[in-house]
């Protein structure tokens, strides 16, 4: 899911956290009770009052927004799923990728890749993002589409807004933004509030982009008129293009190289302070004992040590581009981005 960013060093255990869904796995998704068994948000004046406040910031009709938060719904099942895993859960590179580069995966990107072969390439030349960056991306987050979500976004929204639960550290103004964001996109594209399905944080649609981001960064890349993340794979793919442009991506430049770490702990040590940030040349590696491949050793930008747990054996390592960290952008963790790169590479090398 994508998320506005948070500061540069740091990472976040949960896919879009705000958001949703891929950057550890997550507990199976119960199914949320009947509607009509949740307690509804209307007679709520803290409710109400949001509704009328968001509307005039948007230009909303609030008779309309009213109406909407009236008709949703607090979820118990999203407020559990928002919270973090349980302390001292140990990360595993060599499991966690085994999750996302697998043969499901693979086959239904070889057919996404396939079937929209154009539409990437298109995107390719328009902000220079590689086909197999985008598959990666979009399979890694809900397998081209199968997995998207089946909480209603709207009572997903309400409930991690007026009620979001105690034990983490509190998200409230985030999901009240995106929530004003969704009742503007529903607007913007005359959809039903009630109708959109999502995530438990509510991200939407294939690639799971959070409402803000869906209006900040979607694109009408089939020019029909409309952004529709969840049924247009144009828009979807234009739509994760255009999102990692504006986080940085530069054309050509590789995402990661291979390094191995220094053996000196303090040096080691050193080069992981900036955590995903690049921020040491190649030569700098060279003087702290980081061993670059040979054309990590000729790039001219700068780079971050990338640790990976794997835990009780050692940890992997990469050098971070900066396009490395562009994906970082999307999901804030190392461990999802290095996953979404080898998924697109090994259906890449499978269509060769």
């Amino acid at each position: 899911m994508t998320h506005p960013s948070p500061p540069p060093a740091r990472r976040r255990a949960l896919h879009t956290i705000a958001a949703a869904g891929a950057a550890f796995v997550l507990p199976a998704l119960a199914a949320p009770r009947k509607e009509e068994e949740l307690p509804p948000y209307g007679p709520r004046e803290d409710v109400m009052r949001f509704a009328d406040e968001a509307a005039a910031r948007q230009g909303l009709d609030a008779a309309w927004a009213r109406d909407a938060l009236a008709r949703a719904r607090h979820v118990p099942a999203v407020a559990r799923l928002i919270m973090p895993p349980p302390a001292g859960t140990a990360k595993n590179w060599a499991a966690y990728r085994g999750r996302f580069v697998e043969p499901l995966r693979i086959r239904a990107g070889l057919a996404f890749w396939a079937d929209n072969e154009a539409w990437l390439a298109r995107a390719e030349q328009r902000w220079g993002v590689p086909p197999s960056i985008v598959v990666g991306i979009i399979g890694v987050e809900t397998i081209y589409g199968r997995q998207t979500g089946g909480f209603r976004v709207l009572d997903a929204l309400a409930t991690l807004s007026f009620d979001f639960p105690a034990g983490r550290r509190d998200r409230t103004p985030f999901f009240r933004d995106e929530l004003e964001a969704f009742l503007l996109y529903c607007r913007n594209e005359g959809l039903d509030p009630a109708e959109p399905l999502g995530s438990y944080a509510g991200a939407m649609g294939m690639p799971q982009f959070m409402p803000s981001s869906l209006l900040r960064y979607g694109i009408d890349f089939d020019e029909d008129g409309h952004v529709d993340l969840h049924r247009s794979p144009a828009d979807v793919i234009g739509s994760v293009a255009h999102y990692l442009a504006q986080f940085g991506w530069e054309r050509d430049v590789p995402t990661h190289f291979g390094v191995a770490a220094p053996v000196e702990v303090r040096e080691r040590a050193l080069l992981l302070v900036p955590d995903i940030v690049p921020s040491f040349a190649a030569a700098e590696f060279a003087e702290r004992g980081a061993l670059l491949d040979e054309a990590g050793r000729a790039y001219a930008g700068k780079l971050a040590l990338v640790e990976l747990a794997n835990g009780e054996a050692a940890p992997s390592y990469v050098a971070g581009t900066g396009n490395f960290y562009a994906i970082t952008r999307y999901n804030w963790s190392s461990y999802y981005a290095l996953a979404v790169i080898e998924l697109g590479e090994a259906i890449r090398r499978q269509r060769r």
